[in-house]
């Protein structure tokens, strides 16, 4: 049946959008890029986030996009290997031009993480999960 999933995300800009998130540490199959999108490629599983530039991902999805400045449609959740990337992680957004919508924290005693929104407003949530505090 299935073979893999991908994400699709609407952009204002590509470039932009792919400055942002290469200096935040994700990489791009750059054999898929167009003018209009690009393949950013996400974890250890390659995960693939298609950045579309808004007019054809609106074409793709006959539907209006959601503004991001107002309502949330969905929330990326990434993981990370310690406390100390997470932090790392968070200074590089905010150097990257992004926007912390929560500040590096512990959560429910097993979870340290934080919140941010791309230049798109797209949210998305770094998690260090420590499975050994799980009760």
């Amino acid at each position: 049946m299935t073979k893999q999933i991908w994400l699709n995300l609407p952009v204002k800009n590509v470039a932009r959008a792919k400055d942002f998130f290469w200096k935040i540490g994700f990489s791009f199959n750059e054999q898929h890029d167009t003018p209009n999108s690009t393949c950013m490629v996400v974890g250890e599983n390659h995960f693939v986030v298609m950045l579309f530039e808004e007019i054809l991902f609106s074409g793709f999805s006959q539907n209006a996009i959601t503004d991001t400045k107002s309502s949330s449609e969905i929330l990326i959740s990434i993981d990370a290997e310690s406390k100390e990337e997470v932090d790392e992680l968070a200074k590089k957004v905010e150097e990257a031009g992004g926007t912390l919508f929560a500040q590096p924290a512990e959560s429910q005693g097993w979870m340290y993480g934080f919140g941010f929104a791309d230049l798109d407003g797209h949210r998305w949530n770094v998690l260090f999960m420590d499975f050994s505090k799980l009760s």
